[in-house]
């Protein structure tokens, strides 16, 4: 490469770059420590003047000069954020100041014009960008692919631009280690050598290989409904990640990471991809799993009946409206064995609104009119002398936990206020409890209703949601990953526990490995009758599996699908299939493909079929080094770990063994096929099948 002159060349543009972040790096920090110090030194000054002031009256021009001196420390603040910012972005682009280069000639433009595409923006002393962040609207070219006539879209209206040059980066720093001129990604060796890296524990954000088909999701017009469906290895968490930094650059203004929620599908896989937006230059959104989410409700034990459905959820939303509440669907709010508000309190409050149907809005009402009666408690008891003897009655170390100090009132009206103080934090469960509508006996009320023994999960939380409240309408985005693990009534509860939210649903139906979850037709229904319409988009291109273990796995999956995916690996290993013929036979050949992997680079996962059959596994196999994925969810760099096919899914592996891959475990149905589907595509290099008898007729 040193005597090639475009080498040289971009090697030369690579050095000025990089030092003019050096310099920005440098200039930023020193711009931070100058405006600490000046912002300390003002605080002093402002200090000084009030405790020269302290015991006079304050004239109206020293009032103006403290107005004045507070304007200044605010500016130190304000611009202490942007130099932060500033500073962030910097030291990212250091790490790799940028991975691609398009030339773009402009209408009425003399000459092209090269621009630099990197995992962040910045600009220069004269505030011209030399460095243009991935999502920004120009570098949408790059990713469009063809060169030659083409537009991108920016202020609302569409630029028409020839794009002459898309070259591609392989950077480290300073160094520019090698660089390939393309038309089309998937045939870049650049884009190849980055798919074939040995994985990672955690998953590594691919700016720079976003493909065309990727781009049309992450920069997809924003719609109330978005449902993307990919083959595995398609990239999907990659570009549901990519999709939230793209609304983070483009709604910077008014999207911050606790207006966007991302449904994991377990706790293994949130940690996998803990550190992907930050790479991008973004913090990380709210993860969330199913199961957080229900304990966080406090309905972790109540689990989720298989005969729940969406009818039963919609007859909620028919008779919530007409329903008749008794004095027996109230019950009281204690706190120790004190009665703080009483069933009949609660019941007045909500006759109280009768004009009003039932339902979420009038028992918001109810609500505030307790919180007032609970204020008038606490106001009436504050002046009580036995309320104010059990205040005083508090040993120290109570006291300095409520208060943060010894409390010694000088005076009655100090006292009432310390009392008031003290009811407000003893009370506290209370006002949790009645903004939560613990005043009323849910599940009395949804049996009767529902004429059901019970409620499970899904349907008490969608109860309460129809008939209290209580959802998170300050969602803007929410992505749920592995949609078609979810079933009807779980979609059906988040469209409505986020009722303005936009949402992104990312899945692959063929490893739908739970029973009773919903299908894509189901989904596409489901959120057609909430939200009024549902975006589609395919992603049928495998960028994890060599081509020999994607032709494997693409054996079962529908005619359609089979012919559309493809891989862009390069040829590896032929798939590993054993046969055996007795059962001392298979569980050698079990324990030598085990002791084999241990031998290896890379990680192996040796997926059970079940977690019961993970289990006896684990006991047949205690003697190799098989490890089980520990409690907190990190995933070894090296070795083999055990897991079952649910936790598998969404991971991916240097090799896969799959056990048991005969006709009695994997019979021909839509449930085994998805999780044989599901096994044999974790794998990026090698996958070993296993087989006591014959392989089952699915693969053959």
């Amino acid at each position: 490469m040193a005597s090639d002159p475009v080498f040289e060349e971009e090697q030369r543009h690579l050095q000025k770059t990089y030092d003019k972040l050096v310099h920005i790096e440098q200039e930023v920090r020193e711009q931070l420590e100058s405006d600490l110090a000046e912002a300390l030194e003002g605080k002093e000054d402002l200090f000084e003047a009030m405790s020269l002031n302290q015991d006079a009256d304050i004239q109206l021009e020293t009032l103006a000069e403290l107005e004045a001196m507070n304007r200044i420390i605010e500016g130190y603040n304000l611009s202490a954020d942007i130099n932060t910012e500033k500073l962030r972005r910097a030291q990212l682009l250091m790490l790799s100041p940028y991975f691609a280069k398009v030339r773009l000639k402009f209408p009425h433009a003399d000459e092209p014009k090269d621009i630099y595409i990197g995992a962040a923006g910045m600009t220069d002393d004269m505030r011209r960008h030399f460095i243009v962040d991935w999502r920004s609207p120009v570098a949408e070219v790059y990713y469009n692919q063809a060169n030659g006539a083409t537009s991108y879209e920016a202020n609302g209206r569409t630029i028409e631009v020839d794009l002459q040059l898309r070259r591609q980066f392989d950077i480290r720093r300073d160094e520019l280690r090698a660089y390939f001129d393309t038309t089309i990604a998937i045939e870049d060796p650049l884009l190849l050598a980055s798919l074939s890296k040995r994985r990672t524990a955690q998953l590594s954000a691919i700016t720079t290989t976003i493909q065309k088909e990727q781009n049309q999701v992450i920069r997809h017009a924003d719609v109330p409904v978005l449902l993307v469906h990919g083959i595995a290895g398609s990239g999907k968490t990659s570009v549901l990640l990519q999709r939230i930094a793209y609304l983070f650059y483009t709604e910077r203004d008014n999207l911050t990471p606790s207006d966007v929620y991302l449904i994991t599908p377990n706790a293994v896989f949130g940690r996998y991809i803990d550190n992907v937006l930050p790479d991008m230059g973004e913090s990380n959104p709210q993860i969330l799993t199913w199961d957080a989410l229900m304990d966080k409700l406090g309905l972790a034990g109540r689990g989720i009946a298989k005969d729940s459905s969406f009818e039963t959820l919609q007859r909620i939303d028919e008779l919530v409206p007409v329903l008749e509440l008794g004095q027996n669907d109230f019950c009281d709010i204690r706190v120790d064995d004190e009665r703080v508000i009483t069933a009949a309190q609660a019941r007045l409050s909500v006759e109280k609104y009768a004009r009003i149907p039932m339902g979420a809005h009038r028992m918001t009402l109810a609500i505030e009119d307790l919180k007032e009666k609970l204020e008038q408690r606490i106001m009436r008891l504050a002046k009580d002398e036995d309320t104010q003897d059990a205040l005083m009655d508090l040993t120290d170390e109570q006291q300095i936990r409520l208060f943060g100090q010894q409390v010694a009132p000088l005076d009655d009206e100090e006292l009432v206020a310390c009392t008031r103080q003290y009811l407000t934090a003893r009370y506290a469960p209370v006002l949790e409890a009645i903004e939560n509508g613990e005043w009323l006996r849910l599940d009395r009320i949804g049996m009767r209703m529902l004429d059901l023994p019970t409620l499970d999960a899904v349907t008490w939380l969608y109860l309460k949601l129809a008939l209290v409240g209580g959802s998170i309408r300050h969602a803007r985005y929410v992505m749920v990953d592995e949609v078609q693990d979810y079933t009807t009534t779980q979609l059906a509860v988040l469209a409505r526990f986020f009722p303005n939210a936009h949402f992104l649903l990312l899945g692959d139906e063929n490893q739908a490995v739970h029973e009773g979850t919903a299908s894509f037709s189901e989904v596409r229904d489901l959120f057609g009758r909430l939200r009024g319409s549902v975006e589609e988009c395919a992603l049928m291109i495998s960028y994890r599996s060599s081509p020999e273990i994607t032709d494997l796995f693409c054996k079962l999956l529908p005619e359609r699908e089979r012919v559309e995916a493809t891989s862009v690996q390069r040829p590896g290993t032929e798939p590993l299939i054993i046969e055996c013929v007795s059962d001392e036979e298979y569980e050698q050949a079990l324990r030598d493909a085990v002791l084999r992997a241990a031998e290896d680079e890379g990680l192996t996962a040796l997926i059970a079929n079940t977690r019961t059959r993970a289990k006896q596994l684990a006991k047949l196999l205690r003697d190799t080094p098989l490890v089980s994925v520990p409690s907190d969810g990190t995933l070894p760099s090296c070795g083999v770990v055990l897991l079952d096919v649910k936790l598998a899914k969404g991971l991916e592996f240097d090799h896969a063994i799959v056990p048991d891959v005969h006709e009695g475990a994997f019979v021909d149905e839509p449930l085994r096929r998805h999780r044989l589907y599901t096994a044999i595509s974790r794998a990026t290099q090698r996958v070993t099948l296993l087989a006591k008898g014959p392989l089952t007729s699915l693969l053959r």
